[in-house]
């Protein structure tokens, strides 16, 4: 038992002297490190008293790259040995933190001015998505942003929109414009004929009540949409 004790107590010294020279190796120069170093010091917020070199390299083994790890659905990190609901947790957190971050700008009511801008504050909430979400800018008279809010969330492309609730929804916030933005699971961005029809309902019901329905965006991962643009509304 002592000896076991004392194996024990070794393997931790061990591992928390790694940590605190691979903190240290963060600061010093965090552009150095390895993916899975980068991991590791991850999961040791949330793993306190366990080494987690061996999971980082196993997430990434697994999921190919730092990216497929973050975007994992939470389930497929629990069969991990030493992984629990902590770690599926801190993912979750951190794939709501990254679009947040780069939303950030725009939160602060800068002017989405173009299709481009608009697709670079979706694209990291939307594009690797593997199921269909609908967005909604609402915007004042100079196009900065009101609100960007998600009107549905749709299952394996499928998702359906009340135009009814984008209206009122854009009366409550005084907004006068509305941009709509979805992805497209399958990473082409051109419209479907649902899309279409979707943007001319939702054009005329927001003219009824004095509010601009500026364009309707259609994002994937590495492309984008304008239906504006396309001379389509």
């Amino acid at each position: 038992m002592e000896q076991h004790e004392a194996s024990l107590a070794k393997h931790r010294q061990h591992y928390l002297g790694h940590r605190k020279r691979l903190r240290a190796r963060l600061v010093d120069a965090s552009e150095k490190l390895q993916d899975y170093e980068i991991l590791e010091l991850l999961l040791g917020y949330v793993i306190l008293r366990s080494d987690t070199k061996p999971m980082a390299k196993e997430l990434l083994a697994r999921f190919g790259s730092l990216r497929g790890v973050i975007e994992a659905q939470p389930e497929r990190y629990l069969d991990i040995p030493g992984i629990g609901e902590g770690v599926a947790g801190l993912m979750t957190l951190l794939r709501e933190f990254t679009p947040r971050y780069l939303e950030s700008r725009v939160r602060k009511h800068e002017e989405l001015c173009s299709p481009e801008a608009v697709a670079a504050m979706a694209r990291e909430r939307l594009g690797r998505l593997a199921h269909e979400e609908i967005w909604v800018a609402y915007v004042d008279n100079g196009q900065r942003l009101v609100a960007w809010e998600r009107a549905v969330r749709g299952t394996y492309g499928t998702a359906a929109i009340n135009a009814r609730d984008i209206v009122e929804r854009g009366l409550l916030l005084k907004a006068t414009g509305v941009i709509l933005v979805h992805n497209h699971p399958g990473g082409e961005a051109r419209p479907s004929g649902a899309d279409t029809n979707l943007t001319k309902h939702l054009e005329m019901s927001t003219r009824t009540v004095g509010i601009r329905f500026v364009d309707h965006v259609i994002v994937t991962d590495d492309a984008c949409y304008s239906m504006m643009s396309e001379g389509l509304i």
